[in-house]
C-alpha cells in the first residue's frame, strides 16, 4: 500500500517538526471500483448494503497487517468491480491514509460477500 500525501505529510512534520500528530483510534478499510492515487479519491462503492469496515492491524518490523479477517456485509446490490481499497480514518468522510490496487479485481453482485483474510492486507515501509 501506498501512503497518501495526507499521511506522509502528517508523519514528515510529525517526526521533523516537532508537530503533534495523532493517530485514529480506528480505521476503517474502504471498497473503491476505480483507484486512488495521491492526487485523486478513486470512486468508493456505494449502495448495496455496502459500508467501510474497521480494521485492527498488527505492527512488526516495518510491517503491518490485519489482525483479523475483514468482512463486509452481504451486497444488497451490486457493487460494480471492485479494483482498490483504501484505509482511511472515519467511518465516512474523513482522511485517507494509504491504497492499493487489489492484485485481482473482484466483481460483487447481489448476495456476494467481499472479505480479505487475516493477514492479506499488508502495509511496508522500505
Amino acid at each position: 500500500m501506498a501512503f497518501t500525501d495526507y499521511l506522509e505529510n502528517k508523519l514528515l512534520a510529525h517526526t521533523f517538526s516537532n508537530t503533534a500528530y495523532t493517530s485514529p483510534s480506528t480505521v476503517y478499510v474502504a471498497l473503491y471500483t476505480t483507484a486512488p492515487t495521491d492526487s485523486t479519491t478513486g470512486t468508493e462503492v456505494s449502495g448495496g448494503a455496502y459500508a467501510r469496515q474497521s480494521a485492527s492491524f498488527t505492527t512488526t518490523a516495518s510491517a503491518t497487517t490485519n489482525a483479523s479477517a475483514i468482512e463486509y456485509p452481504t451486497a444488497t446490490a451490486g457493487y460494480g468491480t471492485v479494483v482498490a481499497v483504501a484505509v482511511l480514518d472515519a467511518s465516512s468522510g474523513g482522511n485517507m491514509l494509504a491504497f492499493a490496487s487489489l492484485d485481482t479485481s473482484k466483481t460483487i453482485a447481489t448476495g456476494d460477500v467481499f472479505r480479505i483474510p487475516a493477514g492479506d492486507l499488508d502495509i511496508t515501509l522500505n
